[in-house]
């Protein structure tokens, strides 16, 4: 295979690879703990938290804010799967994305 081949055929991948990035940039990923939901765009940017619990009260702050974490938590592991799973094809090219 000659260089200008090659080199036609690693443009081809990157503009492959960034395709998929941008659509799983445009993905929402759901994380959710107890009465705790978040959402997230695949870039990882917090789009939404909702709390479904009707009331409150102080004793239960500390124990709703560690539900936050895990729902976001959540949220960037299934987001960080999905690149994967979708980056995979492109063979493991460490610090891509």
């Amino acid at each position: 295979m000659n260089m200008q081949a090659m080199l036609k055929q690693a443009q081809s991948l990157q503009k492959d690879m960034l395709k998929i990035k941008e659509e799983i940039d445009k993905t929402e990923f759901l994380g959710e703990s107890s009465f705790v939901k978040v959402t997230m765009m695949g870039d990882k940017t917090l789009k939404n938290v909702e709390i479904t619990a009707d009331t409150l009260d102080k004793d239960d702050v500390e124990a709703l804010q560690d539900m936050i974490v895990v729902a976001i938590n959540e949220a960037m592991k299934k987001i960080d799967n999905e690149t994967e799973k979708k980056m995979n094809k492109f063979g493991n090219i460490p610090g891509l994305f």
